[in-house]
């Protein structure tokens, strides 16, 4: 049987508190839903992804991969949608791996015996342009960057672009931007409805149609370890991330 065409997507931002997390398991799940294989990987020591789906400490995880303690043991959260989780040890990796050659090719060599098992692969970075977002874009066709319609999440973008730039010329030659995505998004703000159309005016080829609007339930959802879609299947986010994953898909 042929393998599947498995898309490895990064979603990375080393901006903060602008969603990605929350997009990550969100697409995930959208994907899910419309009856995709997704493998969801967390690439961030504060393993908040992890925590947001209910696993806490788990024995297999993305820090002993690494390490080359074991393979990938992905994790099972619903039918067709795995998580391979992360601890707070993941922390050291930085350090342990700064000798380490052909470091930044740890967690493509990791993903590469199991893409056949999956349509998409979201591997959720840390909020840092380190050896570790380094090997997520390695690992990846793919980056996606939720970014809040606010003026402090433009600044610091372009340095991103240009890792982004830096990892396609000499480490991953089929690297590209494979979405922009607004988040927390209120129409009824003048300053959001300004810095987004700043963003279309930069991004107009990348930038997703749908804007994820700011929603309770997308911030409630984690507390009950559940997605969107578990959680609150009418809600505002849920609509949105579904209508993002359709986009996804026919890119």
């Amino acid at each position: 049987m042929k393998p599947k065409n498995c898309r490895v997507i990064s979603i990375s931002n080393h901006k903060g508190g602008v969603g990605k997390t929350t997009t990550t398991i969100n697409l995930g799940a959208g994907l899910n839903k419309l009856g995709k294989r997704v493998l969801l990987i967390d690439l961030d020591a504060q393993a908040n992804l992890s925590q947001s789906l209910g696993i806490i400490e788990p024995r297999f995880n993305i820090y002993g991969a690494i390490r080359g303690e074991y393979k990938l043991q992905p994790i099972e959260i619903l039918k067709g949608l795995d998580i391979i989780p992360s601890v707070l040890d993941l922390s050291g990796a930085e350090i342990e791996l700064s000798g380490e050659a052909g470091r930044e090719y740890i967690l493509h060599e990791l993903i590469e015996p199991i893409k056949q098992d999956y349509d998409f692969i979201l591997i959720d970075c840390p909020p840092s342009l380190s050896v570790l977002t380094i090997n997520g874009f390695t690992a990846s066709n793919e980056v996606i960057i939720p970014l809040q319609a606010q003026y402090l999440a433009l600044q610091g973008l372009s340095k991103l672009i240009e890792v982004i730039d830096k990892i396609k010329k000499r480490l991953n030659k089929s690297l590209k931007i494979g979405g922009v995505l607004i988040t927390q998004y209120d129409s009824r703000k003048i300053l959001n409805k300004e810095v987004a159309t700043t963003i279309e005016s930069h991004f107009k080829k990348e930038l997703f149609k749908t804007k994820v609007r700011d929603n309770i339930a997308l911030a409630e959802a984690p507390a009950e370890s559940l997605d969107i879609f578990r959680y609150n299947a009418k809600s505002y986010g849920a609509e949105d991330y579904l209508s993002v994953c359709k986009e996804l898909i026919k890119r």
